[in-house]
């Protein structure tokens, strides 16, 4: 009979383990030798473990490659989301914005090539700019010239006619608008980053949370107690108890 409690106690005991030491069980299993020997003794057996720690490191540096992703790291992205909202509805701007402005880009120089007889090809984006200032080639070279400014003229292969100064205006105002919405951009880029700054804090802050909160030890221990009673078999009593 005491053979049987024997083996039933130390095959219930895994089931509570959660790293199963057979140091432990060894130890277990002599103390329940020698408390089946004397029913008087009670043994105990106490099992710890340590909720493992979130690291800030991580949660940093996953908010800047997605903001949100820190907080859900910390298990914390119900304030996590926003960022992610914010992160989705920004991009969204930028590629609106830009392609708004491209847009814009290739419709002043259709207009200028179909309006002033420009040849688009291989041309810079200062020269577009230029041609937006002045009616024709010789008048931008004139003014070059009477400044001093000798290298920056334009050969003829450069040349360009707007018919009307209203012409000329037209292609100005959309020159611009383009240039607009790409400088504009760069709100949009700043924007991007201060979301994945402000994340980043607020995922080291949502770490140092969720560690304070798992910082206790949580315990558990068994203990069992064994009674000779005349006329009956020993009786084993288990008890389960746990600690946060």
């Amino acid at each position: 009979m005491k053979n049987i409690l024997l083996f039933f106690i130390l095959c219930s005991l895994p089931i509570f383990s959660q790293n199963n030491e057979m140091k432990n069980l060894l130890v277990l299993k002599n103390e329940v030798k020698t408390t089946l020997e004397n029913p008087q003794k009670d043994i105990q057996y106490v099992q710890s473990t340590e909720v493992k720690k979130k690291k800030a490191g991580l949660a940093l540096l996953y908010s800047l490659l997605l903001p949100g992703m820190g907080e859900l790291y910390a298990e914390s992205y119900s304030s996590g989301k926003y960022f992610t909202i914010a992160e989705g509805a920004l991009w969204a701007v930028y590629i609106g914005m830009n392609t708004y402005g491209n847009w814009q880009k290739d419709r002043y120089k259709s207009y200028a090539q179909a309006t002033a007889g420009v040849s688009t090809s291989g041309k810079s984006d200062n020269y577009f700019a230029t041609i937006g200032d002045y009616l024709n080639l010789n008048e931008y070279n004139s003014a070059q010239a009477l400044n001093g400014e000798f290298s920056k003229m334009y050969k003829t292969t450069y040349n360009w006619e707007w018919p009307s100064d209203l012409d000329r205006k037209n292609y100005r105002s959309m020159w611009v608008s383009s240039e607009q919405t790409f400088n504009n951009l760069r709100f949009v880029v700043g924007a991007l980053l201060v979301n994945r700054i402000a994340s980043a804090i607020n995922a080291v802050r949502a770490v140092s949370a969720y560690n304070k909160r798992n910082s206790q030890e949580l315990s558990w221990n068994i203990s069992a107690g064994v009674s000779q009673n005349v006329n009956l078999p020993p009786s084993v009593t288990l008890n389960f108890h746990t600690t946060f």
